[in-house]
């Protein structure tokens, strides 16, 4: 069993930045692959990006390629993103999921989700 628990959002101007954590517990994390998601109002979960298990290669979406990072802290069990220039249509609800061998841009390809963490952006 793996839980995890997301922080860091909040209420930011466009053109800002926000880091979000993610922090995972159980005796298997480690071994997860970690996915960023979000979901706006009315909306179907969008893929933000992967990170492996060993904190290698991080995949993203083209939506977030050029102002988001993720990387990861095995020593801290902590996922991060980093977002940068954000815009208001990045506004929404961000989680972080963990899957074994689930390297992948698909939802249901993950096992375990945080609560969920609002981000909205402001123009």
């Amino acid at each position: 069993q793996v839980q995890l628990v997301e922080s860091g959002g909040g209420v930011v101007q466009a053109g800002g930045s926000l880091r979000l954590s993610c922090v995972g517990s159980g005796r298997t994390f480690s071994r997860h692959d970690m996915g960023w998601f979000r979901q706006a109002p009315e909306k179907e979960y969008e893929f933000i990006g992967v990170i492996s298990w060993s904190g290698s290669s991080p995949y993203y979406a083209d939506s977030a390629k050029d102002r988001f990072t993720i990387s990861r802290d095995s020593a801290k069990n902590t996922v991060y993103l980093q977002m940068n220039s954000l815009k208001p249509e990045d506004t929404a609800v961000y989680y972080c999921a963990a899957g074994i061998d689930s390297y992948s841009s698909k939802w249901n390809d993950y096992d375990y989700w945080g609560q969920g963490t609002q981000v909205t952006v402001s123009s």
